[in-house]
Formats: C-alpha cells, structure tokens, sequence
C-alpha cells in the first residue's frame, strides 16, 4: 500500500481569516501544518474529540475545504486548482454523519443515479452503475422503495452506493454511524470494509467510536488541529497516556486488561477472553 492517492504538504487551514476588523483577535487554525498521505487500499480511522480538525481533514480530502497554506494533492492534482475540482470529487466521494441531509431522490435507484447523471454519464451505463453499487452495499432488493421508508443505516447504505456509482477511487465517511442504532452501526461498517477488502476502495473513516477505528488498518489521532499519533491501532493504543491526554478514551478491553496487570496491548472482548486464559487459565479452551 505504497502507492500515495491523497497528500497534505505542510497544510493550515483557518475558517475564519477577517482581516478587516481591527483589533480583531487571530483565529486558531482548524488544523495546522499537517504532512500526511493516505496510500491506495488502505483503511484509515481518524479520531479526534470535537473541534480537533478531524471533520477539516476529511473534508479537504476532496476539495470540499481548500487549503489557506500548503497543498493537498488528490493522485497528483492540487486542490488549489478551481480546474481540478470536478475530477477530484470523482475520485474521492463523501458520506456525511446524517443520512437524511445526502438523501436527494424520492426513490432509491434515482438518488444513487443521481451522481452519474450530473457527469453526463450514458443511460445504460448508468443503469450497470446503479445495479452494480446497490448490490455491493446489500440494497438492490430496495432499489423501488422510497427512501423515507428505510432505516437509518439502510439511507447510509445508499449513500454510499451513490458513492459507488461516480466510481471514485477513495470514500471519506465524517462519523457515518454517529446518528444510527447499533444494527444500523454493524451494517454500515460491514458494508464499508468489505468494499475496501473486496474492492480495493481506499476508505478515510472519521469516528468516535473506539470499537470502530480497531478494526482499521491505521489509526490517526488529532488534537488541536495537528496529528499527534500515527500507526496501527496497537501502536496508537499501546500509548494510553497519549491517547487519553487528547481527551479520548482506549478500548473498553485495553484498558481493562491495562488495569489488571497484562502488557499486551488488547483491542477486542475476543482477545482479552483469550490473553486472560493464557495468563490465569491454564490457555485458551
């Protein structure tokens, strides 16, 4: 996964830069001299409490944020460049926390055609698109019902089916589970990893939800607009104090078996039955 599909170089961003009002204090910058890169294929979680950067981050990924200093780079092309936009967000799609505000059409299969009509795509391609993307999220058996009518993660689901069917390279999803139960929480994560393992989409996944980023490939902590660790889940999780110091909390089972004496650092229930087993148990039965 060496290949680099999106770059920040040296990148500060501030909302809110009015120079005309004397005396008017500097805003802090909602994320300050970031270097980083996502590679192809990989599945990242970025975690952060609220007004982090987290949500800045994500959305200068497809130029939906430009960058007030340095560079983002979307497989080579700048986001700066007004030019670039359109190709961009055709290779880096979005999903947003609350499923109602993405939904566009009165009926499924419309509103995941939506973003292919726009690019002029031809109508019977945009059918394959359509069918394609609704089978990969588990929802082409709803593709005549009206959206209203779905749950919470099923309306998540289609969103990113619509995704799907512009055929971007990368999906950036700002906390998709914040707003859903905890079944509508199980299928879209499901459905979003089995598009990385099975389609070799790139997914940037903002969360809050511990139990969500130790199922990525990489972890990316921020605190006050800056990355302050980087790694596997267990290398970021093996650093509690670091972690906790960004006002987050470790995995339930990290810090249970932390509490009780084993080194190891545990990500899951599973692993923790399992380290405890070994270590009072006699080994795993």
């Amino acid at each position: 996964m060496s290949e680099k599909l999106i770059e920040f170089k040296n990148v500060t961003y501030f909302y809110d830069t009015d120079e005309d009002e004397e005396n008017r204090p500097q805003p802090s910058p909602a994320i300050k001299d970031i270097n980083i890169a996502f590679s192809k294929g990989e599945f990242a979680a970025v975690l952060g409490h609220n007004g982090s950067g987290k949500s800045t981050l994500a959305k200068m990924c497809n130029a939906i944020l430009i960058p007030t200093s340095g560079e983002v780079t979307v497989e080579g092309m700048s986001t700066s460049d007004e030019e670039n936009g359109d190709l961009i967000r055709r290779k880096v799609g979005m999903v947003f926390q609350n499923p109602d505000n993405q939904i566009v059409a009165t009926i499924v299969e419309d509103d995941v055609a939506f973003g292919p009509e726009n690019l002029g795509v031809e109508p019977t391609e945009i059918r394959r698109r359509v069918d394609e993307s609704l089978k990969a999220v588990n929802m082409y058996d709803f593709r005549l019902k009206q959206p209203h009518n779905l749950s919470g993660g099923q309306k998540q689901r289609v969103a990113i089916a619509g995704v799907l069917a512009m055929r971007t390279d990368v999906i950036v999803l700002d906390e998709p589970t914040a707003m859903l139960d905890p079944v509508g929480r199980a299928d879209v994560l499901a459905t979003v990893h089995r598009l990385n393992r099975d389609y070799g989409i790139t997914v940037i996944m903002v969360t809050h939800f511990m139990d969500e980023a130790v199922q990525a490939d990489r972890v990316i902590v921020m605190n006050k607009g800056s990355i302050v660790l980087d790694g596997t889940p267990e290398e970021v999780f093996s650093n509690t104090a670091a972690v906790k110091s960004c006002g987050l909390d470790v995995p339930q089972s990290t810090e249970f078996c932390s509490r009780i004496g084993i080194k190891n650092t545990v990500l899951t229930a599973e692993s923790a039955v399992e380290e405890i087993m070994n270590i009072y148990g006699g080994g795993a039965k």
